[in-house]
């Protein structure tokens, strides 16, 4: 079922064309405005304080048997997480943030794809 998914997921245009494209940092090459290297830098914080920071207080919340730790927890850090996205795609602006999503999606697929065929 997850190999599908991943084929599938393969045969969305945007996948293929990142990874036909062999989309890279290369347009990272100039040297970025110290604004833009903090909006590059609050994306990449954003992806740490999502998700793996919901895991961690759920798991806080079940070992200290402390629901309410995730009940109020979780949506605060989550939401917290998109408004640190929404700053990066801001600062950096779109050109860059779409530069750098295309090479993390080129990345991403080709391991998932390796798998999948090992």
């Amino acid at each position: 079922m997850i190999r599908k998914s991943i084929l599938k997921i393969a045969e969305i245009g945007f996948v293929r064309s990142t990874i036909e494209e062999q989309a890279d940092l290369s347009a990272f090459r100039e040297k970025p405005t110290p604004i833009v290297l903090a909006g590059v830098f609050a994306i990449g914080l954003s992806y740490i304080i999502g998700w793996p920071a919901v895991a961690v207080l759920g798991f806080l919340a079940v070992r200290l048997d402390e629901p309410w730790l995730a009940v109020v927890g979780c949506p605060l850090v989550y939401g917290l997480s998109h408004l640190v996205f929404l700053l990066g795609m801001y600062l950096s602006g779109a050109v860059y943030s779409l530069i750098f999503l295309r090479w993390l999606t080129r990345v991403s697929m080709v391991k998932l794809l390796a798998w999948v065929n090992r």
